[in-house]
């Protein structure tokens, strides 16, 4: 892929800015960190691809032992597809008959499973597998901790609609979804913990249900960076959903460990990088990288290597950091690191990565799935 804002092989320092970065490295690291967690606790991994939107990127998680993907959206589910991902999970309910029959279609060329909720969405889906001859799994979807999300809730009215899907002629029913959302971000240890326990509960309960109503349920998915390790730790969940863990974030960061310490499971792989351009004060500095440059739903980014550093505000294209008490550590015309405080729709906001390993450009990756929203 050419790309003005950089060339293979050129030093860091030569890449213009803004860009999105990725530490090969860190990130190879980190996949192979969870992929052991995943072997070590015999369960399966299928890395959420909403985050990074790059079959170069899922590749290399399946190359590790990820047995494929999940995504969010038709669009994200046929741009992995293209780029070679054959095991697919769509993770989300999807309706309109447009959508559906490009769900079915995919079917065709690979392995794909879908979620549902609705006895409605299930009629419409299974019509669209008729139309194309094609035999479609079906995981039912649970809400498992209360979140004002997707989901059926657990127990009968989950059993009762596995039950449709099992009855329907081009449908399988595969097993339940059951990701806890909210339990992701919750900074206590022993309240995530406890948020944990209850989605457990829910869906050992459904689970039972399930057998006594003579479905098998071979397959439950979910869980998610912030709670890995005490999902994987269960005989519950067959499969691991997590997918921020490959980047990292500031909310991820901001996650408490039993210890007190911020979470620091994985490596830093995500930064953005900007350019000093104005130094208003021996404190402050403005940077080109502005709002058209993060998502800011989890806060502003941070300096890298500087904790200390505080956004001041910004526009568009300017970001205003500074550091009190102190001057600001980078000269005007310096290149930084800047990390974002949520990295799946910061990466959205790019066409590609650069990929560094030593400083130096390795490669250009494009961010293949980019607006792939429908």
């Amino acid at each position: 892929m050419t790309n003005p804002r950089a060339r293979v092989g050129i030093s860091l320092a030569e890449a213009e800015t803004p860009s999105l970065l990725v530490d090969i490295d860190a990130l190879d690291r980190n996949v192979a960190r969870m992929a052991r967690f995943a072997a070590d606790h015999d369960v399966k991994l299928r890395p959420h691809a909403k985050t990074h939107r790059s079959p170069i990127i899922a590749r290399r998680q399946i190359a590790a032992g990820a047995v494929g993907v999940c995504c969010q959206t038709v669009g994200e589910a046929e741009v992995m597809a293209q780029g070679g991902v054959g095991d697919i999970l769509i993770s989300n309910e999807i309706w309109g008959a447009n959508k559906l029959a490009r769900v079915a279609a995919l079917a065709r060329q690979a392995k794909v499973a879908i979620c549902a909720d609705d006895a409605r969405n299930v009629a419409d889906l299974d019509r669209a597998a008729n139309d194309f001859g094609v035999r479609i799994d079906v995981l039912v979807d649970i809400n498992v901790v209360g979140d004002v999300r997707t989901g059926v809730h657990p127990g009968e009215p989950a059993v009762r609609l596995a039950e449709r899907v099992a009855e329907s002629k081009w449908l399988s029913f595969a097993g339940l979804q059951a990701y806890a959302g909210k339990a992701q971000h919750v900074r206590d240890p022993d309240e995530r913990a406890a948020a944990v326990r209850t989605a457990h509960e829910a869906v050992a309960k459904t689970r039972q249900l399930l057998g006594t109503a003579g479905l098998d349920c071979p397959w439950i998915t979910g869980s998610g960076t912030g709670t890995y390790m005490l999902d994987g730790a269960t005989d519950l969940y067959t499969e691991l959903q997590a997918g921020s863990y490959v980047f990292m974030d500031l909310d991820y960061r901001r996650n408490l460990e039993a210890d007190g310490k911020f979470y620091n499971d994985f490596e830093q792989a995500l930064f953005v990088y900007s350019t000093v351009m104005s130094r208003p004060s021996e404190s402050a500095a403005v940077l080109d990288a502005g709002l058209k440059s993060f998502s800011f739903d989890s806060g502003p980014p941070a300096l890298d290597g500087v904790p200390e550093a505080r956004w001041l505000g910004g526009g568009d294209e300017h970001l205003r950091l500074e550091v009190p008490g102190r001057p600001f550590p980078h000269a005007l015309g310096a290149k930084v690191k800047l990390v974002p405080g949520h990295c799946d729709p910061t990466v959205n906001l790019y066409d590609c990565y650069l990929a560094v390993r030593d400083d130096r450009i390795e490669a250009i990756w494009p961010v293949a799935a980019r607006g792939a929203s429908s």
